[in-house]
């Protein structure tokens, strides 16, 4: 082991001189890496496309009515148009509060959320859920002024007792009650109470 005596001013110089150069390595090394990586900027967001204002990764979006919160939604990623008022989401889960303190939940593979209405349109592996059903479809819009949440796509309504198909579906949040449309089907069990 090499052993530098620090009462020989030689030594210590040698030793500051060395300290003082492999410092400077680093961070020119760091310095270079960094502009190499700002030179890709294809590395640093590969999603941003033309036009979007802003792109995040971790949305999180709450709204609130008369200081009470209607829903709240979490995105992997959302990018911002702020010239058509929109916001493009990925991998979205929505949570409904209703009056009665029960919740809703939604997740979906994408969507869109109107930031000047707080209106939402979701499609791709859609799941509604709350403590007795789940609702299936391939996509969704809410909207916030009416508080409804509707779909001209088919959906699929199951929970213990029974299981419904259907052309088209409106929930309505004020009213807690849900009109099946088209060619409504399904099954029920025998203990099913309505």
């Amino acid at each position: 082991m090499f052993l530098l005596k620090y009462n020989n001013p030689k030594n210590l110089k040698i030793l500051l001189l060395f300290t003082i150069i492999v410092t400077c390595v680093i961070i020119l090394s760091v310095f270079i890496n960094y502009r190499h990586i700002l030179n890709k900027p294809g590395n640093i967001i590969p999603s941003i496309q033309k036009g979007v204002n802003i792109s995040i990764n971790q949305l999180r979006h709450t709204a609130t009515r008369n200081g009470m919160t209607e829903w709240s939604l979490e995105a992997k990623s959302a990018q911002l148009i702020d010239s058509k008022k929109e916001a493009f989401l990925q991998n979205i889960s929505l949570t409904f509060f209703l009056d009665n303190g029960e919740k809703i939940y939604l997740t979906a593979n994408q969507g869109v959320l109107k930031t000047d209405s707080n209106d939402i349109e979701v499609s791709g592996n859609i799941m509604i859920k709350n403590n007795k059903y789940r609702l299936k479809t391939e996509n969704l819009h809410y909207e916030y002024g009416r508080r409804i949440i509707f779909t001209n796509a088919p959906v699929e309504i199951f929970g213990v007792s029974f299981n419904l198909m259907a052309d088209s579906m409106v929930f309505n949040f004020n009213t807690n009650k849900i009109l099946l449309e088209g060619s409504v089907n399904g099954n029920f069990s025998k203990n099913i109470k309505l």
